[in-house]
């Protein structure tokens, strides 16, 4: 059974710049092991897969690697699918079960806003090898239940990042996100996310990080509402609201391709 299957930017209203992700509808169950050829063979960041349900959609993300138990961007540019190919009306919710619970999306003018779980970072020891992988010296580290963070002392230093991806891979994590205050105009924080080990050496725009940088910078910057950006080489912006247990994150997104599986 063929299905519907797109690559969109995410986290960007230009085309070829923030994340890529490819979103495919499925019609019928599909095993988990084509799910990830699929995706290796797309071999963006993530692929998402979405199949109607009575309340809904189920919804998958998978690297060329692994699957994964939470993507920002993936959703993001699942719900503009919905929204843009009229599965569902612009004044309707998205709403997408997954195992890391309910998320839901809404259309506000011309971007998205997502309801994520808050994912609250807590200091750590670095694993052995992380911090002299990255090559920084670290002002904060610590993790939440999905990623390590490593907080450094300058939006450049954070720009010119250069890890040892061989290295980090050999280092017993998922992936690390390294951020900084932002010192350019427009927004509060800056970060780039690195997870050699799930298959991606830098990713583009990671919203699932955000869960864990938008608390983190709200209780130092006390500001609740805060924009950021991700700065790999196609960059991305995100407008993240924290509220109560619960993260939103905004953005926009563009479709890039459509096609179809042919199996």
């Amino acid at each position: 059974m063929r299905s519907k299957i797109f690559t969109v930017d995410a986290f960007t209203d230009e085309p070829f710049a923030g994340n890529p992700a490819g979103v495919c509808i499925l019609t019928e169950e599909r095993e988990a092991h084509w799910m990830q050829s699929v995706a290796s063979e797309m071999n963006l960041s993530e692929t998402a897969y979405l199949k109607k349900s009575n309340n809904g959609y189920n919804l998958r993300w998978f690297t060329p690697k692994v699957e994964v138990e939470l993507c920002g961007h993936a959703t993001l540019a699942s719900a503009h699918i919905l929204f843009e190919k009229g599965y569902l009306k612009r004044e309707e919710q998205a709403r997408f079960h997954t195992r890391s619970g309910l998320l839901t999306a809404i259309s506000k003018e011309n971007w998205i806003e997502l309801d994520f779980p808050k994912q609250p970072v807590k200091p750590s020891s670095p694993p052995t090898g992380l911090v002299e992988s990255l090559g920084v010296k670290p002002t904060f580290v610590g993790k939440n239940t999905l990623y390590y963070f490593v907080e450094v002392a300058s939006e450049a230093i954070v720009r010119g990042l250069k890890p040892n991806y061989v290295q980090l891979a050999s280092v017993p994590v998922n992936a690390v996100a390294v951020t900084s205050k932002a010192t350019t105009p427009g927004f509060d924080f800056i970060s780039r996310f690195f997870a050699p080990a799930l298959g991606i050496e830098e990713d583009p725009v990671t919203g699932s990080s955000h869960c864990g940088l938008a608390p983190f910078w709200e209780e130092r910057l006390h500001k609740s509402e805060l924009t950021a950006f991700q700065a790999s080489a196609r960059g991305g912006v995100i407008h993240v609201r924290v509220v109560s247990d619960r993260v939103y994150l905004g953005g926009k997104a563009v479709t890039i391709l459509e096609g179809e599986t042919c199996t």
